[in-house]
């Protein structure tokens, strides 16, 4: 087993960093003060990853659409009981949740956190699926599915993703398909969770109010030694332009919704991150809400205060973005681009910048006041292969240059407008 102690001395504070001899990473930030635990218990696997092998296979296999997400369903079932019961008996509250590149499953509590924590080790580590209980759940996510398809903030995005990407599995729903899921069965299921919730893959994050020696040893009695089976999963080959320029679909919904996105060339790792802290610190100095041009067009009423700038950006995608809802998406769309030209020839105020850069460092360190927030944030730091305290050290580091330099590969014409326009009642 190797322990390392993480140090910050920006905030006075350390955590504890362990790699544990069944292949797990656990991380720990005992918070004195606070009265709740927070312990999440995550996997490197997402919606994208549907083509992967193993150092034993012979070569890549493809699984159904939506299987990261249907697993992580079915996972709180166990054959004697639902792990929400055992947790609702000592009060604790629990959840999961997939996303593109990750699933976790979590819970917070005040007491018998020990308990609570073997409650997670248990039912993550232990699957129970069968022919039944599968096809049981098809039809609960189907509807789900079905859900979505009407919902104008998830039609807005995802229309967008499908317009950008041409093969990555971003643009497919984290849910799948009704057609993808039907082809889900329990081998397939137990295939996905023997290969991702290796203990190699994965990360047990615990923040707030415990015993770091208790959480270690309950660890050391319950976690199931893994073999490291050389996992690999694959983003297929993206071609560097977008498919379609503009999509629109119509759906019932006030106003107009509007995401203008700009394809960019995928980043991992470290890279990604600092990258990421440099696009948002652009984005929100060009189109924030203290920036000239959100003032001049929020004042005309061309946007209003949905109207936001962000980045998207994950493992195998990086996707910065600005959406809101407005009457006219198109000229929002026209001005945004506009903006961009003016702003690569006259430059970012620098002010502005040196604003935008304190409020980022400023949300940072107060997401440290919160105990959820360490702990998914650890966990997230280690799957984007840094420490907790780097994304400090990576957002300081941001300059006037970094920003610039991004605004200047902004390639206006490889972009996305996708719009919702609101369907007559």
């Amino acid at each position: 087993m190797k322990k390392e102690i993480l140090t910050s001395s920006r905030l006075g504070e350390s955590c504890i960093r362990i790699k544990h001899d069944s292949g797990l990473t656990i991380c720990m930030y005992p918070m004195k003060g606070f009265s709740t635990a927070y312990a999440i218990f995550g996997t490197r696997y997402g919606s994208v990853d549907t083509t992967f092998r193993t150092d034993d296979d012979e070569d890549f296999i493809t699984v159904p659409e939506g299987i990261a997400h249907y697993l992580e369903h079915k996972l709180f079932e166990g054959e004697e009981c639902n792990a929400f019961e055992n947790f609702a008996k000592t009060g604790a509250y629990s959840n999961a949740f997939t996303t593109f590149d990750a699933t976790a499953y979590y819970f917070s509590c005040s007491a018998n956190f020990g308990q609570n924590l073997r409650t997670l080790l248990d039912f993550v580590q232990n699957p129970y699926f069968t022919d039944e209980n599968v096809q049981k759940e098809q039809g609960i996510i189907a509807q789900e599915i079905k859900s979505y398809l009407d919902d104008p903030g998830w039609r807005v995005f995802f229309n967008g993703l499908q317009a950008v990407y041409h093969n990555n599995p971003v643009r497919i729903d984290i849910a799948g398909t009704i057609e993808s899921i039907a082809q889900i069965n329990k081998d397939l299921l137990y295939r996905c969770y023997n290969t991702f919730y290796n203990l190699n893959n994965m990360t047990l994050s615990i923040s707030g109010n415990f015993d770091p020696d208790e959480a270690l040893r309950i660890c050391d009695e319950m976690l199931k030694p893994s073999k490291d089976i050389g996992l690999r999963a694959i983003v297929p080959d993206e071609p560097p332009e977008v498919i379609e320029k503009k999509v629109t679909q119509k759906l019932y919904c006030a106003l107009p919704l509007f995401q203008l996105a700009f394809k960019m060339p995928n980043l991992r790792g470290k890279e990604c991150t600092r990258q990421y802290y440099i696009w948002n610190m652009m984005l929100d100095s060009a189109f924030g809400c203290f920036s000239p041009f959100y003032t001049k067009n929020y004042d005309s009423g061309l946007i209003n205060d949905t109207f936001a700038a962000s980045v998207f950006r994950g493992r195998g995608f990086f996707l910065p973005m600005v959406s809101g809802d407005a009457r006219e998406p198109d000229k929002v769309a026209e001005a945004v681009i506009d903006e961009i030209h003016r702003l690569k020839k006259e430059g970012i105020p620098e002010e502005d910048f040196g604003t935008v850069k304190k409020m980022t460092y400023g949300d940072i360190i107060s997401a440290f006041n919160n105990v959820g927030s360490v702990g998914k944030g650890m966990m997230n730091a280690d799957f984007n292969e840094i420490g907790i305290y780097e994304n400090l050290e990576l957002a300081a580091a941001v300059t006037y240059e970094d920003i610039m330099n991004a605004l200047g590969s902004l390639d206006t014409g490889n972009s996305n407008l996708s719009v919702i326009e609101p369907l007559e009642r």
